[in-house]
């Protein structure tokens, strides 16, 4: 069977440079005031159990936006290899990485570098040695086949042109019998053609 989507004629380079403009103002000033909600407030609002996130560094926190709660999906266990496609602020790499334990390893990748700074920062806040975050773009990513028990993600699939091509590529990083733990937007009709084509829509 073949799946098919209706690609928006749009500017890659141009979507990239438009969202990772947007996160870097919720890395550096969280609080401002989006069209979507941040911190505390949108963990509370998608379902965390706050004991998740107890602990964690305030300011990884406050950078939070996402749109759902991949761990409401299945449990992580330890010893696990996790990958967050699209890891922002490090908010759900730093819940992740708590999860797997130090036999576990947990691997964040972000195109922004404004949020892994922060990312990096609240990791080295906590001593967590089983996490990382890279630079890279999550519909490319630079692991081998068979490489993750999970794969989660968190509002990322929705600002993707080609879903299913990201897709294809997570599934390329599981392992057999890995698990895709995502939070996202799902919209119930079309999108109309020129609303896909305006990228002020996409940034979030």
């Amino acid at each position: 069977m073949t799946t098919q989507q209706a690609l928006p004629r749009i500017s890659l380079h141009e979507l990239r440079q438009e969202i990772s403009k947007e996160y870097t103002h919720v890395a550096l000033t969280p609080d401002k005031g989006y069209h979507f909600h941040t911190g505390r407030r949108a963990a509370k609002i998608l379902g965390y159990d706050e004991s998740l996130f107890a602990g964690l560094p305030e300011s990884n926190i406050a950078s939070f936006a996402g749109t759902g709660n991949p761990f409401s999906v299945g449990p992580i266990h330890p010893g696990e290899t996790v990958v967050d496609a699209g890891s922002g602020a490090g908010f759900d790499s730093l819940i992740a990485s708590r999860l797997v334990g130090p036999s576990g390893r947990v691997i964040g990748f972000d195109m922004t570098p404004e949020m892994l700074k922060k990312a990096r920062a609240g990791a080295k806040a906590m001593g967590a040695t089983n996490v990382e975050f890279r630079e890279g773009l999550i519909e490319s990513l630079p692991l081998p086949d068979h490489f993750a028990d999970v794969v989660i993600s968190n509002g990322v699939l929705n600002l993707a042109v080609d879903k299913i091509a990201m897709l294809r590529e997570w599934f390329r990083i599981l392992k057999p019998g890995g698990r895709l733990q995502i939070g996202d937007i799902l919209v119930e009709r079309p999108v109309p053609a020129d609303a896909m084509e305006d990228i002020s829509l996409w940034t979030g």
